[in-house]
């Protein structure tokens, strides 16, 4: 498969992980529900992993390890911001603006990465803005 078909199925789960989310925290703390949820995915990222023999760490070096460590570490605080937002707002308004996050990726896509930024990424880019900011206010 196509990185588009796996971005695409991405999109759908990350929505449904909002919708899903949104009414998991209605009588849940929103920290206890990011540890319930990311024990489910520990669980589950090693059974792929074991089923699919992904399992050998000798071929991950340090650096490689700090940058996964790192996503991890972001991963995380992002749960644990975006399960307290749908825990006090609208799933509607929450989740596009957390998915404003393709602004950040965008800028930091160039700033470290060193890709290009195109007239597609800039006008994309400011159309993403401005539904953020009409879905939100």
């Amino acid at each position: 498969m196509s990185w588009l078909v796996y971005a695409v199925l991405s999109a759908f789960f990350a929505a449904l992980v909002g919708i899903v989310g949104k009414i998991g925290v209605s009588e849940v703390d929103p920290v206890t529900a990011t540890a319930i949820r990311a024990v489910i995915m520990a669980f589950l990222s090693v059974l792929f992993a074991y089923g699919l023999g992904k399992t050998d760490l000798s071929k991950v070096d340090r650096n490689a390890l700090l940058f996964i460590s790192l996503a991890g570490l972001f991963g995380a605080l992002s749960w644990m911001a975006y399960f307290k937002a749908l825990s006090i707002g609208e799933a509607s308004r929450v989740i596009p603006v957390d998915r404003a996050s393709v602004l950040v990726a965008l800028v930091l896509a160039v700033l470290i990465l060193g890709e290009s930024l195109t007239i597609q990424k800039v006008v994309g880019g400011i159309l993403v803005f401005i539904g953020v900011l009409i879905i939100s206010l």
